[in-house]
């Protein structure tokens, strides 16, 4: 009986041996803490914020008209009911409406309920403190938490707080004009939104 010896375990097995090819050196294991071979590209920095860019000359003229119609308007009802409805804030709250519709600040919401919330607020510490400086601080501070509990941010409408402090207007001509002029400001604010193509309002109430 005849037998077949086992192959011998030095025999080679490279190429040209039949045996199979021979397996090339094991892929390097990248070793933990070393750095990538490839360094990402460093992120860019942010971009400094600045200037808001300048308003196309024809909705620069027509906010501009706007808002000098708004206020000659409140001039002329005031003239005609024989009672001041052009007061600073009021003016603040136009430049808000024509110069920047988009902020929440411009908002019909925020114009009518944030004047007359400051204004009611005006009311309350003056019934409690008084007309004076000191009562009018405490109100314009108040009102600027009242406006941002109710949702109706407003920065003008401080100014009609401490206006309501200081000088304890008649109270209910004093709201029923502040409404009546906040009206005028929107109307005017939805007029020159339409000229310039902008969009206004972003939401009522």
């Amino acid at each position: 009986m005849t037998t077949t010896p086992a192959p011998d375990a030095t025999l080679p097995t490279g190429p040209g041996s039949g045996l199979g090819p021979t397996p090339g050196p094991a892929p390097a294991t990248p070793v933990a803490g070393t750095a990538p071979s490839a360094v990402p590209a460093a992120a860019a920095a942010p971009r400094r914020p600045g200037p808001p860019p300048r308003p196309r000359p024809r909705v620069l003229l027509l906010s501009t008209a706007g808002s000098i119609a708004a206020l000659l308007l409140l001039v002329a009802v005031g003239t005609v009911l024989d009672q001041p409805l052009l007061i600073p804030p009021l003016a603040a709250s136009m430049a808000l409406v024509a110069g920047a519709p988009d902020l929440p600040l411009s908002q019909p919401r925020s114009v009518l309920g944030g004047q007359l919330l400051s204004a009611l607020t005006g009311f309350a510490v003056l019934t409690v403190a008084g007309p004076g400086l000191w009562g009018a601080a405490v109100a314009g501070g108040l009102a600027l938490g009242v406006m941002t509990l109710a949702r109706t941010p407003h920065s003008p409408a401080a100014a009609t707080a401490v206006i309501v402090a200081v000088g304890s207007p008649p109270f209910w001509s004093f709201l029923g004009l502040l409404a009546l002029a906040c009206l005028l400001l929107v109307a005017v604010g939805l007029g020159a939104a339409r000229a310039t193509g902008r969009t206004y309002p972003a939401y009522w109430f």
